[in-house]
């Protein structure tokens, strides 16, 4: 890294490392102060390539090209690291294997898009790994943004930003209070996914702009979900399971989306109007 290194940080209980290991435990704080966190090289450099710049970058000595590389990429943008041991890094990870590599982002504030085509609903998804998985997918599938009412695992805890694997950098995550999520989502058809109810998923027309909904899959959707619904649809299981992951269930939805725009398109481009 250009320039030379400051003095590496060895105590703990340095005031940055104790707010970091406050934040990495406490969504209530994660949220008074507007950040989130994200560890390891692969995760940061998602960051670094899609333009985010952290507030604050912890690193320790010794990374490995790639981290040094990231590293540098952020110093032209004015970023330095704190250096610290390798035991400060542990206890300010979230990790059992740190990577060397740690960094406070701030939240950005999404609108929800004024036209939109294609949102996920998510209703009651409390498994940090499902909801993380959930992100990722959506990302893949071109999902405009995440509606996340109360109710929900806390998007920004360190498990869901480890498995959403970079969906953080690029996809807008909106929570929002089910009265306004009412009022903005008037007129579009909303499709709830249910265990046995409503029509096959296949059968759905989601060549249109649409809502997916999708609960959790302990208890389901809850009243006000079930309220904003204006169609379900329910995805057919041959085998005596009750219900399937509810990352599974989201996958399979927004894919059949994507199948049904893909076959469309290509039926426009294979039949051009005639003049």
């Amino acid at each position: 890294m250009p320039g030379s290194q400051p003095e590496m940080l060895t105590s703990t209980k340095n005031p940055t490392i104790q707010r970091i290991r406050k934040w990495q435990r406490n969504a209530r704080a994660r949220r008074e102060a507007n950040i989130f966190i994200a560890e390891g090289i692969r995760l940061l450099e998602e960051a670094q390539h899609a333009g985010w710049i952290p507030q604050t970058l912890l690193a320790v000595e010794d990374l490995p090209p790639r981290g040094a590389a990231l590293l540098d990429a952020w110093h032209a943008s004015g970023v330095t690291p704190l250096w610290v041991a390798p035991h400060v890094m542990a206890a300010a990870s979230d990790t059992q294997t740190p990577q060397g590599v740690l960094a406070v982002f701030p939240r950005r504030d999404y609108p929800l898009p004024v036209q939109p085509s294609f949102l996920l609903l998510l209703d009651g998804v409390r498994d940090p790994g499902n909801l993380g998985t959930i992100l990722r997918t959506a990302l893949a599938a071109g999902v405009e943004g995440i509606l996340l009412p109360p109710g929900n695992a806390d998007p920004y805890a360190p498990k869901v930003v480890r498995s959403a694997m970079g969906a953080h950098f690029h996809l807008p995550i909106l929570p929002l209070a089910w009265d306004t999520l009412t009022e903005r989502l008037h007129g579009l058809p909303i499709y709830l996914a249910e265990a046995r109810r409503g029509i096959p998923y296949t059968q759905a027309d989601f060549r249109t702009p649409c809502v997916l909904m999708v609960g959790g899959e302990a208890s389901g959707p809850g009243t006000h979900g079930r309220e904003l619904a204006t169609h379900t649809v329910h995805i057919p299981m041959p085998g005596p399971a009750e219900s399937l992951n509810a990352a599974i269930a989201a996958a399979l939805l927004m894919f059949e989306v994507v199948r049904q725009r893909n076959a469309d398109d290509a039926l426009s481009l294979s039949n051009p109007p005639t003049t």
